[in-house]
């Protein structure tokens, strides 16, 4: 028994057990000559709905705890001690509630190609370029069909994102994988030296999608919570590169990665105006997009080479001076 639980036990039931009975009652209070001392004239008060007491001839009162604390004079724990010894009408145990386990499993796994994940994709400037990179995974949930853009984890888990749903399925983990892709499933068993670090797989595929260059392994979080875990597997690398949000829980991450490995370097400042490098990829794509527009809407340019404004300003002044001539 916990002190929750003994305070919720009526503390009218407590005062019989000691051999209290109240001398006048109705439906909100109950008055009892003092429990403590002797007196003629009641002045404990039992707060029924509320299930408290006050000794006015004290000033003092509180919980069905305090009142057997003060009146046994002993501790909270052996208040509870003495409580659990008795068997109170009114003591309701409480039941460990248990979570209840979701009823999800995986339907299938596939290559992605369903139009609605594609245009998602698109939304967020992503290109078949990180297919390579992503499952489309079909899972069911309390009997409700669902499918999305999965990224898998070191632990066989998978974290899922379309338009209108965010989480993941099966265990949660980091999630490391070598690029250029070399295996379609993420692994622990690098031999690279070099590593870029993001917190979501939407930031490191909006990596792959802006690079030419890189070789080397994606470590994704997939979580903050899960930042000593990742700071773990960065001991095998000699370059860590870490490209996380540019929000406090990010710049956490990465003090706290930057100070048990001095060597790594912070490269948000590339994204600074933006919270990652997704936000950073899309308000970049969105800017060519426009200055193509502008491009194709601007004022066409007078038709013609400069050295052919020169003949034709050369066959005008030869036509005037055939004409002063026949005059």
């Amino acid at each position: 028994m916990n002190c929750k639980q003994f305070n919720a036990i009526s503390l009218e039931e407590v005062l019989a057990v000691l051999g209290h009975l109240p001398v006048k009652q109705n439906d909100k209070e109950a008055w009892y000559l003092s429990p403590f001392g002797t007196e003629k004239q009641a002045s404990f008060k039992v707060d029924r709905p509320n299930n408290i007491w006050h000794l006015f001839s004290e000033g003092v009162g509180g919980s069905t705890t305090d009142f057997i604390q003060k009146y046994l004079n002993i501790s909270v724990k052996e208040v509870l001690e003495w409580a659990s010894e008795r068997d109170f009408s009114s003591f309701q145990p409480q039941e460990k509630k248990t979570k209840p386990e979701p009823d999800y499993h995986i339907d299938r796994i596939t290559d992605i190609q369903n139009p609605n994940l594609i245009q998602y994709l698109y939304e967020r400037r992503l290109s078949a370029k990180v297919y390579p990179l992503i499952k489309e995974v079909w899972f069911t949930i309390d009997s409700k069909k669902f499918y999305a853009i999965g990224f898998k984890n070191l632990l066989d888990g998978w974290e899922l994102r379309n338009a209108f749903y965010k989480g993941a399925l099966n265990r949660k983990d980091i999630s490391i994988l070598s690029f250029p892709v070399e295996i379609n499933s993420p692994t622990a068993e690098s031999q690279n030296q070099k590593v870029a670090v993001f917190e979501g797989f939407m930031d490191a595929l909006s990596f792959v999608e802006m690079q030419k260059e890189f070789k080397g392994d994606l470590l994704v979080l997939n979580s903050i919570a899960l930042l000593k875990r990742a700071m773990k597997e960065l001991s095998g690398y000699s370059q860590i590169s870490l490209f996380l949000d540019n929000d406090s829980a990010g710049r956490k991450c990465t003090a706290k990665i930057m100070a048990a490995y001095p060597y790594a370097k912070d490269y948000s400042y590339l994204y600074q105006a933006h919270k990652d490098m997704n936000e950073h990829l899309v308000a970049k794509r969105n800017r060519q997009a426009l200055s193509v527009r502008n491009a194709g809407n601007a004022p066409r340019k007078e038709a013609g080479s400069a050295k052919q404004k020169e003949d034709c300003n050369e066959e005008t002044n030869r036509i005037k001076k055939g004409v002063r001539r026949r005059m």
